[in-house]
């Protein structure tokens, strides 16, 4: 039986991430496949919601808006940081994406904007916010937890 993607159900399927321009961020089509639970948080919100209904074999385009993918670009997530605050060995060139650790022990990625002197800009905005993204999407497997 070919089930619709629904909440809680497991998917597997290969997927690709471009911008607009057609450049290719992030594919599976030539790797392993990904496998995740619905509402895992594994995908950007937008891009599971476009899934519900799909079923094994199915391919779907979706074009998200920033506001659907990875939010709005936010100045307010931009921060100027000591020099001292990153090892001495640590060559620091813009571009440069890091992971910093928040008081609260998580994670958070940073793109280092600019470097002057003793002042390090970062961005905390996630690499793609601000940006028109388009994934491609082939089911494989859609399987509800509970049979």
């Amino acid at each position: 039986m070919k089930y619709p993607i629904s909440p809680e159900f497991t998917v597997t399927l290969h997927l690709s991430l471009a911008l607009e321009d057609g450049t290719v961020m992030e594919s599976t089509f030539e790797d392993e496949p990904l496998t995740f639970t619905m509402g895992d948080g594994t995908l950007v919100e937008g891009l599971e919601l476009g899934l519900y209904g799909l079923k094994a074999g199915d391919r779907q385009r979706l074009v998200l808006d920033p506001e659907q993918a990875f939010g709005l670009h936010d100045a307010a997530r931009q921060h100027s940081m000591a020099r001292k605050d990153f090892p001495d060995e640590q060559a620091l060139e813009p571009g440069l994406i890091m992971g910093f650790d928040t008081p609260a022990g998580e994670e958070l990625s940073g793109t280092i904007l600019s470097v002057d002197g003793d002042s390090v800009a970062v961005d905390f905005n996630h690499p793609l916010a601000g940006r028109v993204v388009v994934f491609e999407v082939e089911i494989l497997e859609v399987v509800p937890l509970i049979q």
